[in-house]
This record gives C-alpha cells, sequence and structure tokens, in this order.
C-alpha cells in the first residue's frame, strides 16, 4: 500500500549565462528537495553540446563535487522526482535528452499530460522507440518528429497536440526554453540573478530556490507562455490559446514550502488564513493547539491566534528517518508513525487539545496520530484539517490514491470522526479554502475537492492502468 500522504512529482529549475550554472542549479534543486526525492539529474550546456547526470537519490547524495565538474557551460536545468517502486524508476529520472534533427535536447517536465496514452500509441505505430514509462518523452518524441525547421517551433506544434499540466524547461546548445500550459496547473516561477552587472534569467517551481542562490523573484511564466532564452536575450510569447486558469489550490495547502511565493501568493500567508479560517468555522473548546508537523504548523498558528489558544509544538518529527530501516521483529503497534512522530508528554498530559493538518487521505495515519497523542495523556483530541474533504483523485501531477482508497469519497464527516478516534472533526468548508487563498475570480482547480475536472480526461483509465504517472 501506498503511503497514507499525498506526494507532489518533482520539481525543476533552470538558469542561463552564468559561468557557475550547474552548481547553482544543484542548490536551486536542494532548495527544492522536498517536492521529490527519488531521483535528481542536472543537464548543462557551454555552447557547443549537452552533458547531463542523474541518479536515484536525494540532490545531496547524486551530485558530489566531482559530478558537478563534469557539467560545465553557462546555462542548465534540473529535475527531482518523486519515488516510485520498480527497477526501472531510473529510466524515469530528468532531465529526458535527445539528439535529433533539431540537435542535441534535454527536457524537465513537472505535471502530467492527461492525453499521454494515445499519443503514445500514435507515436508507436509511427516507429518511435520509447525507452522510459513517463510521459515527458512523448513530447520530445512529438518535437523530434516535427517538420518545423527550429526547436521552438517543433516544441511549439508539440505543445499544441498535449493536453495537461506541464511547467516545462528545453534546453539545447545554444537556447534555453520555458513553456506552461495555457491552465498553469502546476507552478512556476521566474526571477534573476545579478553577477557583474548582467542579469541572468532563472525559472524554478518554488521561488524558495531564488533565495538560496539570492536571486530575485520577478513574477511567474503566464499560462500559455513559451519565454526563449539565447545569446540575444529573452523572448516572451504566447504559444496557445488563452483557457481559464487553473491553479493547484493544494500547492497552497501543503506542497510547496511556506516561505515561497507560489502563483504570485506567499504561501505562509495563504496557510495561516485557512487555520484563522477553520478556527472560525471548527471552533473547540480546549486547553491547545498542535500542529502535526510540519504540513500542519501554518495552519496551527493561524488557528491558536485567530482562538486565543496556547499554541504548543508538542510532536516533535524525527528529520533523519531514511529510505529503509530496521523494523523489530515483534510487532510494535503503529512503529511506522512512531519512527517519525513522538509525542512531548509534559505538554500534552491531561489537556484538551486541537490537533491541525492539512489532509485525511486513507485515514490510517490520522487514526495512528490520534492514539499517540491520547497515550501522552491527552483528555480529548479534536482534530482539525485544513482543507475539505477529499473525494477525487488528481490527475494533474500529484500522486494520489484511488477513488476507493480515498476514505471521505465514501464515508461522511462523523463515520471518518469515528474511524480516526477523534473527540471531533472538522474541516475547513471551501468558502473557507477560497477566501484563504483569495480566489475571487475562479483562478484555482479544486477537483480533489469537488470531483469537478477543468479538462477532459482523456485515456485516464489507461494512464493509471500503466502503472507510472508519476512527474
Amino acid at each position: 500500500m501506498r503511503p497514507d500522504r499525498f506526494h507532489e512529482e518533482c520539481a525543476i529549475f533552470a538558469i542561463y549565462g552564468h559561468p557557475e550554472a550547474a552548481k547553482l542549479a544543484y542548490l536551486g534543486l536542494y532548495a527544492l528537495q522536498h517536492r521529490g526525492q527519488e531521483s535528481a539529474g542536472i543537464c548543462a550546456s557551454d555552447g557547443r553540446r549537452l552533458v547531463c547526470r542523474k541518479s536515484m537519490g536525494a540532490v545531496a547524495d547524486v551530485f558530489t563535487e566531482p559530478v558537478l565538474a563534469e557539467l560545465g557551460g553557462a546555462a542548465a536545468i534540473g529535475h527531482t522526482r518523486y519515488s516510485t517502486a520498480g527497477s526501472s524508476a531510473y529510466l524515469n529520472a530528468q532531465p529526458f535528452t535527445v539528439e535529433c534533427n533539431k540537435g542535441q535536447i534535454a527536457m524537465a517536465h513537472n505535471g502530467n499530460l492527461t492525453n499521454a496514452i494515445e499519443l503514445r500509441r500514435e507515436l508507436d505505430a509511427a516507429g518511435s522507440i520509447f525507452q522510459a514509462t513517463s510521459d515527458t518523452e512523448v513530447i520530445l518524441h512529438l518535437v523530434a518528429r516535427s517538420r518545423e525547421r527550429t526547436l521552438p517551433a517543433a516544441l511549439r506544434e508539440a505543445l499544441l497536440q498535449v493536453e495537461g499540466a506541464y511547467s516545462l524547461l528545453v534546453l539545447s546548445e545554444k537556447q534555453l526554453i520555458i513553456a506552461r500550459d495555457p491552465r498553469g496547473f502546476r507552478p512556476l516561477a521566474m526571477g534573476v540573478l545579478a553577477l557583474d552587472g548582467v542579469e541572468c534569467p532563472v525559472f524554478a517551481s518554488e521561488t524558495c530556490a531564488f533565495d538560496l542562490i539570492g536571486a530575485t523573484y520577478t513574477g511567474e511564466v503566464e499560462p500559455g507562455e513559451m519565454i526563449l532564452v539565447g545569446p540575444e536575450g529573452m523572448v516572451r510569447e504566447r504559444f496557445a490559446p488563452e483557457q481559464p486558469r487553473s491553479h493547484c489550490v493544494f500547492e497552497h495547502v501543503y506542497f510547496s514550502r511556506p516561505d515561497s511565493t507560489v502563483f504570485g501568493r506567499p504561501v505562509q500567508q495563504s496557510r495561516e488564513m485557512l487555520g484563522r479560517l477553520l478556527a472560525q468555522e471548527c471552533p473547540a473548546d480546549a486547553d491547545i493547539v498542535v500542529p502535526v508537523p510540519d504540513s500542519g504548523v501554518a495552519a496551527a498558528v493561524g488557528y491558536a491566534d485567530e482562538a486565543h489558544l496556547p499554541y504548543r509544538v508538542a510532536l516533535i518529527r524525527n528529520h533523519y528517518v531514511g529510505r529503509t530501516f530496521i523494523e523489530p521483529s515483534q510487532a510494535i503497534r503503529d512503529f511506522g508513525v512512531k519512527l517519525k512522530l513522538n509525542p512531548v508528554r509534559s505538554l500534552i498530559d491531561g489537556k484538551r487539545v486541537v490537533l491541525v493538518d492539512d489532509s485525511i487521505v486513507r485515514g490510517t495515519t490520522s487514526r495512528k496520530i490520534v492514539r499517540m497523542v491520547r497515550q501522552a495523556g491527552a483528555r480529548e483530541v479534536h482534530l482539525r484539517i485544513s482543507c475539505p474533504p477529499t473525494i477525487s483523485p488528481c490527475y494533474y501531477g500529484v500522486d494520489t490514491p484511488s477513488k476507493e482508497e480515498l476514505i471521505a469519497s465514501s464515508h461522511s464527516v462523523e463515520e471518518i470522526r469515528e474511524y480516526v478516534e477523534a473527540d471531533s472533526l472538522g474541516y475547513l468548508s471551501m468558502e473557507g479554502l477560497r477566501q484563504a487563498v483569495t480566489d475571487t475570480d475562479n483562478r484555482y482547480c479544486y477537483a480533489c475537492y469537488t470531483a469537478h475536472y477543468p479538462t477532459d480526461l482523456v485515456g485516464i483509465e489507461a494512464l493509471l492502468q500503466s502503472g507510472d504517472r508519476r512527474r
């Protein structure tokens, strides 16, 4: 069974015009490590050729000094990917590279193409040979088969054939191209890094990557926009007709780091507002407010402040849990959660606790945490969730369980409360969520809470059966 938590699929980073481009890409990916921990990759260009290095593992493990020394040049793109099972997972590590009549090309992608299976079948029938199961490779094949003479024109033609979510980086020997789907599902920020009076363009999934390298955030890559960066400068142009915005609201609820600006809005501001509105909608007669770290921290701060209750860090997270560990042969109840979280009994004992988290997926982890808090002496445990019940999967670049596995898709709030063994359970309303992110013009996607998807879900069943839809 997959973990009882949503997972983002990847992060992307790009820089052009800096003599230490690969090292800065490494730092950018390091800041974005929370978005994907399975594999990491960087491709660099020195103006004559591309060199790509990627491997399974975390950024700091993959990119040692000798590896970075092989990545010379003034332009680079990077990628981190969320973990999947299977021995062929390395084949899906990005950036992908290909050599065709457009020259050498490297590509990194955050998102999910909802018509990838149909396109792949057509390309297979036409003689294309695929090396991986990732839908990113579909875009590469479309570019390589295009009769357009230039890479930007071929990429534009390819992207007009795909549907779904993509924030995309493409690197050639002399040019960097950035593109974002017309609805803007996944985030993609842009900025500049000053070097000897010259401003080097940088792009990243989140602005926290800019903070680490000293770059300045200048705005968002617009939905449906393609940006060309080369020796002659930077050109911004629209490649697709304008469509209604569908920004992933869960970026503000959970995925993004709270110190980032995403979709032009500070994440910390959204999360504290989520907690404030949750306190207004779902008050509790309690003594303390405790966050489930790390995802519930900002919302718990807002909840405690609005409810005029003490905020207490009474669950301590172990940040050093690796991929594997030795489990004792004698069964220990709720071992997996205990490995990651431990209560501070002196803060909890005898208290009525408001426990704040960002979501309930299957409910199994929430139940274990509630039990843990009770075992630490809590008189009452009131669970509060800073978003509405999740009733439907995401098909736009988020690893979610099937609808059948989502507890809220088939159980009432009261039934979920009984299952997780809380004294009370409260979710933020849809109206509260919209207010927290100031969505006054319907610019966000709420499909995981409503099951109303903003696009036609072409080929989704086949996509799910393929066993790998992670980017």
